[in-house]
C-alpha cells in the first residue's frame, strides 16, 4: 500500500506524525517507533529509499503495516499497484473495464497455472508472454528440438538449437519472468494447443472429457486461426467447430486427414508432460513447418490475450468463435462458431 498523491507527513513529536493535504485537518498517526516515522515520511516523498527486489527490480518503501490498516479505513492509501510485476498490463485490463485496481488481478494470474503444447516459435510466444504478464505458472509440452527455423525474436536463440524445445523454452521463459514457475502438480486451468494445418480431431473429445479449458491455434502458411476457446460442457467445442466446417464443404474430413501431421505414439492431451530430450518423431510424420516470424509474433499475442482474459475472469472474445488473422498486411476478423446441434458435447447457448 502507498499513500495516496499528494499527501504530507509532518512530525509533530517522538513516535507522532499528522498525515493529509493540510496541517489543519490533518490525520495524527500516534505511538510509531523512530523507523515507522521515517518510513511514512519517506513514502510521501516522490523519491523514497529503496530496496532491491528478488526479481532485481527496485520497490519503494512501503508504509508501516501497524498502521496501514488506520490509514487504509481513512482513505489515505491506494494499492501500490506499480510495485507489482505484471502491474501494468493488468492496470491496463482494469482501465478497459471502467478501473480499479490491478493489485487483485495480478494476484490472480499469478496464482494461475496455464499449460502450453507445442512450442515452435509460436507457442513460445504465447508462453513467453503470459510469463512476462504475470502468470505464475506455465507448463510447457512438446517432444522435439530446436531447429533453425524455431530461431526468432523474443524466443529462441541460435545456441538453442539442436536442444530439447522444453528445456529451451523453460530458460527462454526465466528471461523475461525469473519467478516463473514451469512444474505444477495442478491441473491447467487453461490448456492452449498449437497445431499446423488443421486441429486434431482426435484431441477434441479428450480434451472435453479432460474437463480442462482450452485454446486451439491453428497456424497456415500466411494465417493463423485462435479459437474457440473450449470451456467443457459450455458452449462451442472444437468438434462442434470441425461440424460447422463439414456443413460448408462436406470434404472437410478428408481434407483435415491431410493436413493434420501424425503425432508420436508418445504424445497426449490431457496437458503438458515432460519429454525426454531428443525424443523422435514417429516414423513416417511429416516434418513441422517453418512459422513466418510475422504470422507467429501477431498469433502468439492474439492467444496470450484470449488465455488472459479467461484467467482474469473476462470473458475471451473466442468464446464460440474463432479469430482468423492474416499476413502480411496484418488483419483479424473474428468468426462465430456457437455449438453444433449434431456435437452432443453438452455445450450450451450463452444465457441457458
Amino acid at each position: 500500500m502507498r499513500l495516496r498523491a499528494g499527501l504530507r507527513v509532518l512530525r509533530r513529536g517522538p513516535g507522532e506524525v499528522q498525515v493529509g493535504t493540510d496541517p489543519r485537518w490533518a490525520v495524527r498517526v500516534e505511538g510509531l517507533a523512530p523507523a515507522e516515522v521515517e518510513a511514512l515520511v519517506a513514502a510521501a516523498a516522490d523519491a523514497p529509499p529503496a530496496v532491491a527486489s528478488g526479481a532485481g527490480r527496485r520497490r519503494a518503501v512501503a508504509v508501516p503495516a501497524a498502521v496501514e490498516g488506520q490509514l487504509a479505513a481513512l482513505g489515505l492509501l491506494d494499492e501500490d499497484d506499480g510495485a507489482l510485476d505484471g502491474a501494468v498490463d493488468a492496470l491496463v485490463a482494469r482501465l478497459a473495464e471502467g478501473g480499479g485496481s490491478a493489485r487483485a488481478l495480478v494476484e490472480r494470474r499469478a496464482a494461475a497455472v496455464v499449460g502450453v503444447v507445442g512450442l515452435g516459435p509460436t507457442g513460445l510466444g504465447v508462453a513467453a508472454a503470459l510469463a512476462a504478464l504475470g502468470v505464475g505458472t506455465v507448463l510447457l509440452d512438446d517432444p522435439g528440438t530446436v531447429r533453425d527455423a524455431d530461431v526468432g525474436p523474443g524466443g529462441y536463440r541460435w545456441s538453442d538449437v539442436g536442444a530439447a524445445r522444453v528445456g529451451a523454452a523453460q530458460r527462454a521463459l526465466r528471461d523475461v519472468a525469473v519467478g516463473v514457475r514451469t512444474a505444477s502438480a495442478r491441473r491447467p486451468d487453461v490448456l492452449v494447443v498449437v497445431e499446423h494445418g488443421a486441429a486434431d480431431p482426435t484431441r477434441a473429445p479428450v480434451l472435453v472429457a479432460s474437463g480442462v479449458a482450452h485454446l486451439s491455434v491453428v497456424l497456415h502458411e500466411a494465417s493463423a486461426e485462435v479459437g474457440p476457446l473450449v470451456v467443457p460442457g459450455r458452449g462451442a467445442c472444437l468438434r462442434c467447430a470441425d461440424l460447422h466446417r463439414v456443413d460448408e464443404d462436406p470434404r472437410w474430413p478428408a481434407l483435415v486427414a491431410q493436413l493434420v501431421p501424425r503425432r508420436p505414439p508418445a504424445a497426449h492431451d490431457g496437458g503438458p508432460r515432460h519429454h525426454r530430450p531428443g525424443a523422435r518423431t514417429a516414423r513416417g510424420a511429416r516434418a513441422e513447418p517453418a512459422e513466418p516470424v510475422l504470422l507467429a509474433v501477431a498469433t502468439a499475442a492474439a492467444a496470450a490475450g484470449e488465455v488472459l482474459a479467461a484467467v482474469d475472469g473476462r470473458r475471451p472474445r473466442t468464446r464460440d468463435a474463432v479469430l482468423e488473422l492474416t499476413v502480411p498486411e496484418p488483419t483479424t476478423v473474428l468468426r462465430r462458431c456457437p455449438p453444433h446441434p449434431s456435437c452432443g458435447c453438452g455445450g450450451l447457448p450463452e444465457g441457458t
